[in-house]
């Protein structure tokens, strides 16, 4: 669906809203300048409808949106262009609380940190004005699970596979890794430092001759430095995945830092941007430059 259209629906669900309402959930965060909120289902074609926070029955629902009635505090209210919203981190815990699993609501979280428009911290702290609300549980072990430098959401659900169906340790993600006199070697979707392991994942877009080629330069290259290298299809099957991830893991090298020919030790001209912290400390050049690739992961 196109931008343009995703935004009319918004606006024409918020026709109706009462004065002092506002518009939640993803159409919220998308409003806000959520990226990856498109107003779809996982299948990528069911629209989802538009969540009207009116805090009250006043409203009946139509096809193209729902109502909450849940609480409505003035403080979570804000204007985007004119259009009421409901603050980003009410946007997103409302999304996460609703979510119909854990990896629906961490990948909520992920890709509204992917547009800064939430940090981890900013959820936690939200916490403690939820306690007793429907789907807090969800919404904490969602957030111990969240990461602020997901570039899309497969890889979100990839980094899950490897934490909650292979049960190992958190791995960096997108994390450059350099060789020992500061080249980069390449910036992998997980890395698993301990052991010396590096998973991309490979969607369609890849499948292109000259992608390919470059898909396999880039295996190359990691494992010229000694770090196990696993690629995950899409299309893959969760379990399958997890079975390979447990595999490679096991062949990896798990060298001591001081022997590797590998390493995650930043040089001085490479600027951060791991975190919604360093991300919104850029300038406005910084960000066209450090970020632009992020737009089309």
């Amino acid at each position: 669906m196109s931008r343009g259209l995703v935004e009319q629906r918004i606006v024409e669900s918020a026709a109706v809203l009462p004065v002092g309402t506002a518009v939640t959930g993803w159409a919220g965060l998308r409003w806000a300048g959520g990226f990856w909120f498109d107003g779809l289902a996982t299948d990528g074609l069911t629209e989802l409808p538009v969540t009207l926070a009116i805090g009250d029955s006043t409203i009946n629902e139509q096809p193209g949106f729902e109502i909450s009635e849940e609480h409505l505090r003035p403080y979570d209210l804000t204007f985007v262009d004119g259009l009421p919203i409901t603050t980003s981190v009410r946007s997103v815990t409302y999304l996460m609380r609703h979510a119909d699993t854990l990896r629906e609501a961490v990948r909520a979280l992920d890709l509204a940190a992917y547009s800064d428009l939430v940090s981890i911290a900013e959820v936690v702290a939200y916490h403690e004005y939820l306690a007793a609300w429907t789907g807090i549980p969800l919404c904490r072990k969602a957030t111990g699970l969240g990461n602020e430098n997901a570039w899309s959401p497969r890889e979100v659900d990839l980094r899950l596979t490897w934490e909650v169906d292979a049960e190992l340790p958190r791995p960096l993600t997108n994390h450059p890794v350099f060789d020992r006199w500061g080249r980069h070697i390449g910036t992998p979707d997980l890395l698993d430092e301990e052991a010396g392991m590096c998973i991309d994942y490979d969607g369609a877009l890849h499948l292109a001759g000259r992608q390919r080629r470059r898909d396999r330069d880039r295996e190359e290259a990691f494992r010229g430095v000694g770090l196990e290298y696993l690629m995950v299809m899409a299309g893959d099957e969760r379990s399958r995945v997890a079975s390979r991830m447990i595999a490679a893991r096991q062949r990896a090298q798990h060298q001591a830092p001081s022997v590797r020919d590998w390493t995650t030790d930043l040089p001085a001209w490479w600027v951060p941007t791991f975190t919604v912290e360093q991300r919104r400390a850029l300038s406005h050049a910084q960000r066209e430059r450090f970020l632009r690739f992020r737009r089309t992961a």
